[in-house]
């Protein structure tokens, strides 16, 4: 399944800069950066379940939010892109 994953994280302190850097590194372990504090994410149903306990317990709940959108296996009619970022195949192979 195809997920996207946002995240909102208050970086006015050390603490929560680290939060964002930690999250974001977490995210590029199973997906693509598509925008700042987007990920897309090509996973299983164990993978889904064990990277969202992984990011709930990472953040702060009082000043942080994270989102999971859950678009299925068939997706590809579902995202529209326009503008410089280069659209990617979720299915094919990331490079790293």
């Amino acid at each position: 399944m195809l997920v996207l994953i946002t995240y909102d994280i208050i970086t006015g302190t050390s603490k929560g800069r680290k939060r964002l850097h930690d999250i974001a590194e977490k995210c590029e372990d199973y997906g693509q950066r598509v925008n700042n504090s987007v990920f897309e994410c090509k996973l299983d149903n164990a993978q889904m379940i064990k990277l969202r306990n992984e990011l709930v317990k990472m953040i702060d709940r009082k000043t942080d939010s994270i989102r999971f959108y859950n678009l299925g296996d068939r997706y590809a009619g579902r995202i529209e892109q326009y503008g410089c970022k280069v659209s990617y195949d979720p299915e094919g192979t990331l490079l790293l």
